[in-house]
Parts: C-alpha cells; structure tokens; sequence
C-alpha cells in the first residue's frame, strides 16, 4: 500500500476534532461578498487567516491574486499548488450572513466557492494538527477574476509569471465530492444582444420585436449539426429582454455556451454563430453584437496517468464514489500548461448557485482527508514523470 493512504481514516477523525475551527473559517470568508473583479476585500481577509496560522510567508503576485507558501524540506524541488476561486456569482446587496446547524451550512456562494476558500485558509492549521510535513513547497493559492467574465485571468497570471516549474496542482471547489476532473473541454461563452434602434430615414414595414429576432437565432443554432465524436454541444443558458407586457421589446440578449472535445470543433461552431448573427441583423435591420465571455482550451491528463490513478485510490480508500467529469475551472488553465492537475470536491450540496445553497458538513471531512491524500501522492512523486 502506498504511503499516502495509510492515515487517510485518521485524517478523517481528527478533522472532525476540527470542526470549529474549519466552520468558522469558511462562514468568516464566506459572509464577505466577492463578486468577480471585486474580489479585493474577501482576499485580504484570506491572507489574515493564512498569518493567523503561521504560513511561512505571506504576499500577492502582480496581479493581487493572495498567496501563502508553506516550505518544504527539499527547496530545489518544484512546489504544488492548492488553488481554489475567491469570486462568487452574487453581487455585493445580496444577504450574505450565513446559517448554520447542526448538520449544514446555508448561505450564497457557500458551494462555488467559499467552501473551498475556507478550507484553503485551514490547511496550514490542519497540517500542523496532523503533523503533516512535505518535501515540496505547498502554495496555498487564492485566485481571483476566475467566473464569467473574468475568464480565469487571476488563474492565467499565477501560471504565466510563477517563476519556476510547478510539480502538481489540485482544485478545490465546494461539490460535489466524488469528483474527480483531470480533463477539461473546449469551450466558449458569450451574449448576443439585440437592439431595436430606429435611426434617421429608417422606417420598418413591420417592427421587429428583439426576442423574436433571437428566437429565430435560436432556431438556426438549433438546426446546426453536431458531431457524436468529437462530443459538442450548445448550451442556451438564458434570455432576457423587453420592457413590459404591453410594448414590443426594443432589446433583447441571449446567452450560450458552445463545449466540446475538440477546439477546432469550438471555433467552428463558433464562427457559424457568428455569420448566423451578422445574416439576421441584416434580414432584420436590428443592431446585434457577439460578445466573448471566456474561453476554455481543450486539455486533458490520460486516464492512467498516476495521478489520475492516486487520487482514485485516495478516493476509494475513504469509500468516495468517484465520478469523472470535465472541468471549466483552473483546471483547464493548468493543463493548458503541461502541469499535471486535478479538481476535486469536497462535500454534498444542495441550491447550487442559488441564494439558499446548503452545504453538508459531516461529508467535508472526507473531503479534506482526500485533499491531503492527493497532495502527499504528488509529495511522493507521482507526477514526476
């Protein structure tokens, strides 16, 4: 047996003595709003935690993403990276106190992903609990700018300018435990909005409606034919328009997401949108606009690539039931960049990115033990290929 799955129960049981202590971190950072691009506030309280419980050294790269970095044993080793996103998806006005029982914890963004931050900020506790030690330096990394359209640029800074080789990487995110994604899809994000604008010397035979000019973008994206393999698809997340029952919507926009195996696949289904856009407003004599949000490059670790291998046996050592499925997250940035990574989950959940998500607190402790777990598997070697 491997090293790095003879303690996992224990881990389990002492992380339970921890409890308080992790509950606290994750309610504290949580209960501060940080909506992308305005991160600011919830990432220096991060580093107070991370001070708090006596990181080696404390400081924020040139992009103010914060970072803690524990020393290893080896200094000339390359040093593994435990990230997790600072931002959530709700704004600064939403109620963000939190509830907490006996066997929850309630609040927004509480599982994308103040859960994961939170326990981002245990981890030097937790280590010094366990008396955990490692060979490679561990940088405990808070990135900021990460959903939306943010696009991953805190993600994309630390990789770009870290200066030197990273070993491994792991992705903490709040659910689902079982997860575990080594694999990323191609993928773009992007608005198409409508406008009805009625300029000098234009005069419409029939007024055109902006939702209806969508629907009817909708329906030439739906006829566009898809591949089995490479496996794409596209995802009409949302629309939104108009100004009340009584009046023909003067704007409109529509919100979709184009994801496959292949980024050839993506760019071609992307431009085909993209003259679909340019033929309608024309046909219609609408303003309309296809706007970028995020890009995702496909990337992908093998199935049996060791560390792909150890977490599955971190995972089944604790009884997780592992799901494999891609990730839009950091993960797909690290990949990009030849660093062997993986996304894993740390509990159960409920409401995900609603007001009133609820994460399960019992399940996180295993969640955390497998944490550990991967990351003493990339401390032994197994990304050193």
């Amino acid at each position: 047996m491997p090293p790095y799955l003879k303690n996992l129960a224990a881990y389990v049981d002492a992380l339970r003595n921890m409890r308080e202590t992790i509950i606290a971190n994750i309610v504290f950072l949580g209960q501060i709003p940080a909506p992308t691009f305005h991160e600011k506030r919830r990432a220096i309280k991060f580093m107070d935690r991370l001070l708090e419980n006596d990181v080696d050294e404390c400081t924020t790269d040139g992009y103010q993403n914060p970072i803690g970095i524990l020393r290893g044993k080896q200094s000339d080793l390359p040093p593994i990276v435990i990230v997790a996103h600072l931002d959530t998806t709700f704004p600064k006005d939403i109620d963000h106190n939190y509830t907490i029982s006996e066997t929850t914890i309630r609040g927004p963004g509480i599982l994308d992903n103040s859960a994961g931050v939170g326990v981002l900020a245990s981890l030097p506790a937790i280590f010094k609990q366990l008396d955990l030690t490692f060979q490679s330096d561990i940088i405990l990394a808070g990135v900021i700018q990460s959903l939306g359209r943010g696009n991953q640029r805190g993600m994309r800074h630390l990789v770009k300018t870290w200066p030197t080789p990273i070993r491994g990487a792991i992705c903490v995110e709040g659910v689902e435990l079982g997860r575990l994604s080594y694999y990323s899809e191609g993928m773009i994000r992007c608005d198409i909005t409508c406008q009805i604008i009625a300029e000098k010397g234009v005069e419409y035979r029939f007024k055109p409606n902006a939702i209806l000019v969508l629907h009817e973008l909708i329906n030439q994206i739906l006829a566009i034919p898809l591949p089995q393999k490479p496996r794409s698809r596209i995802i009409i997340g949302k629309i939104n328009g108009g100004l009340k029952h009584g009046m023909i919507a003067l704007d409109a926009t529509l919100g979709l997401e184009i994801q496959s195996d292949s980024v050839k696949m993506v760019k071609t289904i992307f431009e085909d949108i993209k003259d679909m856009v340019t033929g309608i407003s024309h046909e219609f004599g609408v303003r309309m606009k296809l706007e970028t949000l995020s890009t995702v490059t496909a990337s992908r670790l093998r199935y049996n690539h060791p560390l792909v291998k150890a977490a599955g046996q971190v995972m089944q050592t604790l009884g997780i039931d592992t799901v494999g499925e891609p990730s839009e997250s950091e993960l797909s940035i690290l990949l990009s960049k030849k660093i062997p990574a993986v996304t894993l989950g740390l509990t159960h959940g409920e409401n995900y990115h609603q007001p009133k998500s609820q994460l399960e607190i019992e399940p996180m402790f295993k969640g955390i033990a497998q944490v550990i777990g991967v990351l003493q598997a990339i401390d032994s070697g197994v990304c050193d290929e």
